[in-house]
């Protein structure tokens, strides 16, 4: 199979044959199939940083952290999706349509670095998806013109805490996995674009 013909509505099945001979990635939602757009250097950056610093606290433990190329699939949806950072607490749990085994259905915690174009889906659409699948407690959503980290953690009841950390000398707590992270390490080497400049004051008249 080739390039996806915009318009054209696929199976599962014929989403996941396309994506192993696709030269980039692709999210799949109700038949559709849409091309995931490319980060900036700073969004690389950053992924690379939470990567990183999540294997060093996580060293020992039975969570495993993936990086943008692991494939989940929501099981109470038909969303297959590439989350910037994955974190599973145990055996994978594979997708039955993907005969490969490269599709996952339990994450335990997800990160989504925003851009502009993103940042509404993931703090929507997206988020309300994530949050059917029965293994996820925490989903964090990170600024890559600020430092400014979110989290959103499930309690036991079922309600969701809402945590937000801003600058660099500020901490963040991941309940879901015990352990504290430093934003000054995570944007450690990261370039913020400068702040958007002041309009200039009208004369009255």
């Amino acid at each position: 199979m080739g390039i996806p013909k915009p318009n054209q509505r696929y199976t599962p099945e014929e989403y996941l044959r396309l994506e192993r001979e696709a030269t980039e990635r692709h999210q799949y939602f109700e038949g559709e199939i849409f091309a995931l757009a490319g980060g900036s250097p700073e969004h690389s950056l950053i992924i690379s940083k939470i990567n990183g610093e999540l294997r060093n606290h996580l060293k020992g433990s039975p969570y495993r952290v993936y990086d943008s190329n692991l494939r989940v699939r929501i099981p109470k949806t038909t969303l297959y999706t590439y989350p910037d950072v994955t974190v599973v607490c145990g055996p994978l749990q594979f997708d039955p349509l993907d005969t490969r085994r490269e599709t996952v259905l339990n994450p335990t915690l997800i990160v989504e670095v925003l851009s502009e174009t993103s940042e509404a889906y993931d703090r929507g659409g997206k988020f309300q998806k994530y949050r059917s699948i029965e293994s996820f407690r925490e989903y964090v959503l990170v600024s890559q013109d600020v430092a400014g980290i979110e989290t959103f953690f499930r309690r036991s009841d079922g309600t969701w805490l809402y945590s937000p950390a801003a600058g660099l000398e500020a901490q963040i707590r991941l309940h879901s996995l015990e352990i504290t992270l430093s934003l000054a390490e995570l944007y450690r080497g990261v370039t913020f674009p400068p702040p958007p400049a002041p309009e200039e004051a009208r004369s009255p008249g």
